[in-house]
């Protein structure tokens, strides 16, 4: 026997139907498939749909009221809005967006909002101002036959986005393969000193060069910031070697600066005593011809006394010429005059004192 629910009233009316559904909560909350009110999900498509169909009222998933026709144009209109936008990207200020039609280069965008059809074209954008750098390192052979160990760094930036995306097959990879050509040649060129010590500036510049003239051809999109030559190394088996090697060269160096140091102190010292003894050998000479040139013109303005007068004009030269030679002579001499009587020699007692103080 089957079971049946109790009811207030057991003839299956309607009440009773209304109690059942009282008591389920799904049976409640069930509404009609043709319900369109406003709390459906799909309310703004049902208003949209409205407008567009002149105010005349139903619903685009109404069966009544809608239309195979109209469905379809409402699949197309939602598609067409959301290819809109989807459409829509950003190009920051340090990028450049290279953009495709049909898979075939159609331009270039600059930085800001833009929009693209997501079916017919793509997008690929490039940082240009971000300085990327590449290394390029191993044992090579100098011309003179060594191994040396070196390393060199090489940063670049991207100038020319669409030849760096479409022109070269992974061109950072070219140009890391580039600066190892490169670097070996240079430096098969190169003496190991010079790759060791004082010819490194010259490496990298004639590196830097070769470089340059080796990607021009292939139209990679990148330019060359700078050439980081970074300190060369023999290997480890010479190492010691070379490194007295090394030591030696910067000891010449070192000597050369000092010799270099010294002749820059002594050359002016020596020069300027020389031209001071010169100065004063040439004032020596004009002294002398001054004095001699008064000797003569005293000469000759006393020769016409002394024709006049020869015998008192000898007298006063010679008491001149006595007054001049005791007059710079300390020693004091006295005659008496006497025959046979002794000279007596008196020494100069300011003199004699004044020696005795200094003592």
């Amino acid at each position: 026997m089957s079971w049946n629910e109790p009811s207030d009233r057991g003839d299956g009316s309607d009440s009773g139907r209304e109690d059942r559904e009282r008591r389920d909560p799904w049976q409640r909350d069930r509404r009609p498939q043709n319900d369109s009110s406003d709390d459906d999900g799909f309310a703004f498509i049902t208003d949209f749909w409205k407008k567009l169909s002149g105010g005349k009222g139903g619903s685009p998933f109404d069966k009544k009221s809608s239309s195979p026709v109209k469905g379809a144009m409402l699949i197309l209109l939602l598609v067409v809005l959301g290819i809109a936008v989807t459409g829509f990207y950003t190009v920051r200020e340090a990028e450049r967006s290279v953009v495709l039609s049909l898979g075939k280069f159609e331009k270039v965008e600059e930085p800001g909002l833009h929009w693209y059809c997501p079916f017919l074209q793509s997008y690929k954008t490039v940082d240009i101002q971000m300085v990327r750098s590449t290394r390029s390192k191993g044992s090579m052979l100098t011309q003179d036959e060594n191994v040396v160990n070196v390393e060199m760094e090489v940063q670049y930036r991207i100038d020319n986005p669409v030849n760096y995306l479409y022109q070269t097959v992974n061109p950072d990879d070219s140009l890391n393969q580039a600066t190892d050509s490169a670097l070996r040649y240079v430096i098969g060129h190169t003496s190991m000193d010079d790759v060791l010590t004082n010819g490194r500036e010259r490496v990298r510049q004639a590196t830097r060069e070769l470089l340059g003239n080796i990607i021009s051809p292939y139209k990679m999109g990148l330019s060359i910031v700078d050439v980081n030559f970074l300190p060369a190394r023999a290997p480890e088996e010479v190492k010691a070697a070379f490194d007295d090697a090394i030591a030696a060269q910067e000891d010449e160096q070192r000597f050369k600066r000092e010799a270099v140091a010294y002749k820059n102190e002594v050359i002016p010292k020596a020069e300027g005593k020389a031209r001071r003894l010169l100065e004063e050998a040439e004032g020596y000479q004009r002294e002398v011809v001054a004095k001699a040139r008064g000797d003569v013109a005293r000469f000759e303005k006393i020769l016409p006394e002394y024709l006049r007068s020869p015998e008192v004009t000898r007298r006063r030269i010679y008491l001149e010429t006595m007054e001049e030679v005791y007059g710079s002579n300390p020693k004091v001499i006295i005659n008496t005059g006497s025959k046979g009587a002794q000279q007596l020699m008196y020494l100069p007692l300011e003199e004699l004192i004044k020696k005795g103080g200094k003592q």
